[in-house]
């Protein structure tokens, strides 16, 4: 096409593009809001609303506050005028995620964003298509999978200790736990997930697709704003024209998206097709692969093969749930491990008694399998814990598809003084569902709700944890969400935690070496204070009765 006609479109696009936003900015201004007698913070600007606050790297005053003025239910200033609830009441919870979740469903942001990233998979599909994937893909996430794989787990993991033993063999020495652990968690669901080998804990070997898949989550965060007009720009014209203005945007935030997206997209496509061969070269060929047949994605594509017309997946969505996996499982099961190690090294009387737990378990046991490891109280309970006050997504967004009305368990008081027990929501509003708010709810877990406490979990809990009907499919937690796009890999993840903990604690003590910050954002992370980039310093020493590999 002639570059003064591309230009032109482009011209035109924007000119759209602002026409909307202006449009929309004046519906926010000058319309009436559903939101008006909900009290809330005052914006802080006009373009970004609360929104800079709340999603802030570190907001955690920010939230003390909004937590202790207004409750559990609030207004938010978004962008250009917009504004949004955001909510962490358990009746609430249950009516957006199980009860009413057909009204509640994924933000277009949400959606709209995710597709050009991961395809049509689970993260980007609403109504029908999603239940159709998820039907297929829930026997994959079952128990007797998830002991099946148990020993490709143990594999995993000794591999990552034997590559982190070298590195203390002459003392004590500062590791960046967050590279070996996000190795590890990459290379544990490249062959439990895909039946493939990314090499992640071989230090010396550059694999394009385990980069693109480690640099994906930073380089999609540093584009929040450009996220936000999304759900309209896919829609503009056809694929190549919107891949032709990606090329002209003086960004390479943009362009180092999309040459990281096209990498896990053609690698995806390569290791499915050769799947799809070695199923036509019958079990022996299988067998040869990694993971030997027993991958999620193996099982899944032998269970498409199987299943009837109606319920079969084109090649197109089953593709899609390959980078799907990797995203949803390699950054937050990273997160999560490294939060348990950074707090393992803060309180070393607790590490002391994991390790005791676990040595004398695996001395008479060996290697754990699943109901073994399932049946170690202290680790259950340190698991437990921080994935309760430490949540690695701290939110979710819902848009509301319809008007509606969402209740509340106990009222808050509206701007004009009343009772409020529901809140009327009109069509297209936006909620942001506190989940990491609803896990440390004073008024359900107690005073010391904020606090790290392995312990209260090796006790009755309190009565307040029942009464208060959290509805998520976890310990009482909304870590893992609830209802049909509730996690769908919360076991798998479980599974990955706690075989890498035993193998690391049992044969390391870590100890902190710098101080740290976390950053909350889309996903938690931790870095050195001072420092911007992402990175779990600690000083590691062998255990020195660890004789086991």
């Amino acid at each position: 096409m002639d570059m003064g006609i591309l230009i032109s479109i482009l011209q035109a696009v924007v000119a759209l593009a602002v026409s909307w936003a202006l449009w929309r900015t004046y519906r926010k201004i000058f319309g009436k809001s559903c939101l008006d007698n909900i009290p809330g913070p005052p914006s802080e600007s006009f373009s970004k609303g609360n929104l800079g606050q709340f999603f802030d790297i570190n907001p955690y005053a920010f939230h003390e506050y909004l937590h202790s003025t207004f409750g559990k239910a609030m207004k938010i200033h978004g962008m250009f005028g917009d504004e949004q609830l955001y909510v962490y009441d358990p009746l609430a919870l249950h009516h957006i995620v199980v009860k009413d979740q057909l009204v509640y469903e994924e933000t277009s942001v949400f959606v709209e964003s995710n597709r050009p990233y991961f395809g049509p998979g689970l993260l980007s599909s609403l109504g029908d298509e999603h239940r159709k994937q998820r039907k297929l893909l829930n026997p994959v996430f079952s128990i007797k999978h998830m002991r099946e794989m148990v020993p490709m787990f143990y594999k995993i993991c000794e591999d990552l200790r034997d590559v982190i033993k070298p590195q203390v063999s002459n003392g004590p020495a500062e590791l960046n736990m967050l590279d070996y652990l996000s190795r590890a968690a990459l290379e544990l669901i490249g062959q439990a997930g895909l039946g493939y080998s990314f090499d992640a804990l071989n230090m010396d070997i550059q694999n394009e697709f385990a980069n693109a898949a480690r640099e994906f989550q930073g380089a999609e965060s540093n584009l929040y704003l450009v996220r936000q007009f999304l759900p309209w720009l896919v829609t503009l014209g056809p694929a190549w024209l919107r891949r032709r203005a990606v090329d002209l945007l003086p960004s390479k935030d943009v362009r180092h998206l999309r040459d990281t997206v096209d990498i896990v997209q053609r690698s995806s496509v390569d290791i499915f097709e050769q799947k799809k061969r070695a199923f036509l070269d019958g079990e022996a060929a299988v067998l040869q692969q990694v993971g030997q047949g027993k991958d999620i994605m193996s099982v899944l594509l032998k269970a498409n093969m199987e299943a009837n017309e109606q319920d079969r997946l084109p090649d197109e969505e089953l593709i899609a749930q390959m980078s799907t996996l990797i995203f949803a499982a390699f950054d937050t099961t990273s997160s999560a491990l490294s939060r348990i190690l950074c707090l393992l090294a803060e309180h070393p009387e607790v590490q002391e008694k994991l390790r005791t737990e676990i040595t004398e378990a695996r001395q008479e046991k060996g290697d754990l399998d699943y109901d073994d490891l399932v049946a170690l109280p202290y680790l259950e309970a340190i698991c437990r814990e921080t994935l309760r006050v430490h949540a690695p997504v701290p939110f979710m967004s819902r848009t509301v598809r319809k008007d509606t009305v969402l209740p509340l368990s106990q009222p808050i008081k509206g701007v004009d003084g009343t009772d409020v027990h529901g809140i009327p929501l009109s069509k297209d509003t936006n909620v942001i569902v506190g989940l990491l708010a609803v896990n440390c709810d004073t008024s359900i877990w107690g005073e010391d709700a904020a606090e790290w406490k392995p312990e209260r979990w090796l006790a009755p809990l309190p009565d307040s944890v029942a009464d208060a009907h959290v509805p998520g499919v976890y310990a009482n937690l909304m870590t893992f969400l609830a209802g049909s796009r509730a996690c769908i890999g919360f076991k798998f993840s479980q599974l990955e935690m706690k075989i890498v903990l035993c193998l690391l604690i049992e044969s390391f003590r870590f100890a902190p070496a710098k101080d740290l910050a976390w950053n909350m954002g889309a996903i938690q992370f931790p870095r050195a204070v001072g420092t911007s980039n992402s990175a779990l310093p600690l000083k590691v020493s062998l255990v020195e009765r660890a004789t086991r590999g």
